[in-house]
């Protein structure tokens, strides 16, 4: 199950990145959150980059909309989707958990 939370309007939820993978996707739950691996390396910000496209591709959404809030040089990080709540956000989600 998928914890997530409401800040101004936004969902906010919780995804444990592994960096340098075959290719960019959801896994599935991890810890309340989602697991993700990504293609990019950790470097230049371009595994975040990568997360917030990944997640507006979900959300179908532009990536502007989409954020990490806090754990930008972390595996564990906090994205916020923009204009989503968190009702919406499970059944998007609800796939992937």
């Amino acid at each position: 199950m998928i914890e997530l939370r409401e800040k101004n309007g936004c969902a906010l939820f919780q995804v444990r990145a592994q960096p340098r993978s075959s290719k960019s996707r959801v896994c599935g739950p991890y810890n309340g959150g989602l697991k993700v691996t990504l293609k990019a390396a950790p470097v230049d910000d371009a595994a975040n980059k990568e997360c917030c496209e990944l997640f507006s591709g979900i959300f179908r959404i532009p990536p502007s909309r989409v954020h990490i809030v806090a754990g930008q040089s972390s595996r564990t990080k906090t994205v916020m989707v923009e204009g989503v709540t968190p009702e919406a956000a499970a059944h998007i989600l609800e796939p992937y958990g």
